[in-house]
Order: structure tokens, then C-alpha cells, then sequence
């Protein structure tokens, strides 16, 4: 059974890092794309970022270029989102998820891990 499982969520002060990883298992993953979405309360599930399968192009939403990076180890089929920076508005539960290709709407991904809370104090 396909499965990807977050972890490294946590409670960080604003300006604080943090650093999310995704592992799969189950499947090969090394031939997909590999994106981040988050969630906040009240608001609807967001693109992050997002990796090729090769790890040659990479993808961000505009809110967290230069703060957040994206890589991956295709050996350990593993994914990190490293946060630096983070806000208050940061504050969501992070989501990774498998796709053919690097693209900002989930509807195109087809499996997903069940989340990590990162929350941003102020």
C-alpha cells in the first residue's frame, strides 16, 4: 500500500525555521513530482511547492520564495521542505502529495500524506 508520511511539524516562533519531511513507502516515487500544499483553519488547501522527479526544477508559491526550499533524496524517497523565516500567517497543516508533474492544483495529485501541524507564534 502506497502511503507518504509527514513529520517534523511543530510550534516555532515567528522568524523561526523548521524543517518538514515526506516519506514514502510502498511504491516508487522516484519517477514523480512531489509537491507541498497547506491548510489554515477556515481556508481552503494551498499549493507550497513543488519538485520534479529529478529534482531539476522546483516551484513556489509566491508568499514563501526565499524563505521556504524544497529538495528530495530519491534513494530514500524522501522530500524536505526546509521553512525559515516563518510568520504567523505560516501557521497550517502541511501536506505532501505525489503528482506526474510539478502543478499547483491538488486535483492533480494522486496520493497524499495525512498532514503535519506547523503552527507560527507571533
Amino acid at each position: 500500500q502506497v502511503q507518504l508520511v509527514e513529520s517534523g511539524g511543530g510550534l516555532v516562533q515567528a522568524g523561526g525555521s523548521l524543517k518538514l519531511s515526506c516519506t514514502a513507502s510502498g511504491g516508487t516515487f522516484s519517477n514523480r513530482a512531489m509537491g507541498w500544499f497547506r491548510q489554515a483553519p477556515g481556508k481552503e488547501r494551498e499549493f507550497v511547492a513543488g519538485i520534479a522527479w529529478n529534482g531539476a526544477n522546483t516551484r513556489y508559491k509566491d508568499s514563501v520564495k526565499g524563505r521556504f526550499t524544497i529538495s528530495r533524496d530519491t534513494i530514500k524517497n524522501t522530500v524536505v521542505l526546509f521553512m525559515s523565516s516563518l510568520k504567523p500567517e505560516d501557521t497550517a497543516v502541511y501536506y505532501c502529495a505525489a503528482s506526474l508533474t510539478i502543478e499547483v492544483l491538488q486535483g492533480a495529485y494522486d496520493y497524499w500524506g495525512r498532514g503535519t501541524q506547523v503552527t507560527v507564534s507571533s
